[in-house]
């Protein structure tokens, strides 16, 4: 398949492992949008199912959650990571997941969404710009914020107003699959290297 037309393979990385956290009603709202883009083929990393030590240490324990992981991250051409804002930034959970892996992240867009009280996550998500900015990867401009979040959605996990974050979804999404196109296949033509 022409690599200029063939889907990109695109990780969701649920960042949330809070007890009776909001996460996954957005990750279901998200998740229906990656999957209506015609360009995108979606996988889910949710940081509340691993287990990996802050550590850092390759424990046998760790590396059985690795391979589950990691290949996740490695084949993915595009990352969208959907983070929660404690105390103005993002979780640990995320932070220990993204720390776990370098070169799975090098030479990807990453698609930001964020969810929160009257800052919508903005400040995490601002964060994770320089996180990835490290790690050789581009966050594309648009982000999706929810502001108020729990509000935002009615009890089956619906959007109640759902015109400007469907709208914000689309703008972030054909940015990520640009974005993504284009790195896949300078990465093809000229492979990356981080020194």
């Amino acid at each position: 398949m022409n690599t200029d037309t063939a889907p990109l393979h695109v990780t969701l990385l649920v960042g949330s492992n809070r007890h009776g956290r909001f996460g996954p009603v957005v990750a279901d709202w998200l998740l229906d949008h990656l999957r209506a883009h015609d360009d995108l083929v979606p996988e889910v990393v949710d940081v509340a199912g691993t287990d990996l030590p802050t550590t850092l240490a390759r424990t046998p324990e760790a590396q059985t959650a690795l391979q589950e992981i990691s290949p996740k991250l490695a084949r993915a051409d595009a990352f969208v990571v959907l983070t929660p804002e404690y105390n103005h930034s993002f979780p640990a959970g995320l932070k220990n997941v993204i720390d776990w892996h370098y070169t799975e992240w090098r030479a990807k867009p990453v698609g930001l969404v964020s969810y929160g009280g009257l800052a919508g996550g903005l400040r995490a998500a601002e964060h994770l710009r320089q996180v990835f900015a490290e790690l050789h990867a581009v966050t594309v401009r648009d982000t999706v914020s929810f502001h108020n979040a729990g509000a935002s959605f009615d009890d089956a996990g619906r959007l109640l107003d759902p015109s400007g974050p469907d709208a914000a979804a689309k703008t972030m999404l054909d940015q990520l699959v640009w974005w993504g196109r284009a790195l896949r296949d300078a990465k093809e033509v000229r492979p990356y290297d981080a020194a």
